[in-house]
């Protein structure tokens, strides 16, 4: 079992740059493909990146391709999302995710969730 922390969030204007980052717990982080995703208010929650367990494969929703970067570092179970040029439509509570082994890359399915982050954008 893994545990998920989001941290980072916050308000920002339009044009700015947020940097999330995604704590994991355990000693198998490594095992785990991580995924970003964001719901908006009333909105359904979305994929927006994705990371193999080395970094090799890397994947994008096409809304947030060039403006944000995931990343991860494994010595310390985290992954990160950097997110630049932000947009008042990029508001909305941000997850990471983590699938364990999944048969598909990016995953369909994801095993754990964390609380979530509120990113705020300012227009």
């Amino acid at each position: 079992q893994v545990q998920l922390v989001e941290s980072g969030g916050g308000l920002v204007q339009a044009g700015g740059s947020l940097r999330l980052s995604c704590a994991a717990s355990g000693r198998t982080f490594s095992s785990y493909v991580m995924g970003w995703f964001r719901q908006a208010s009333a909105m359904e929650r979305e994929f927006v990146a994705a990371i193999s367990w080395s970094g090799g494969a890397i994947y994008y929703a096409r809304s947030v391709k060039v403006r944000f970067t995931i990343s991860r570092d494994n010595a310390k179970n985290t992954v990160y999302l950097q997110m630049n040029s932000l947009k008042p439509e990029d508001t909305a509570v941000y997850y990471c995710a983590a699938a364990l082994y999944p048969p598909e890359l990016p995953p369909r399915e994801y095993d754990y969730w964390g609380q979530g982050t509120q990113v705020t954008v300012s227009s």
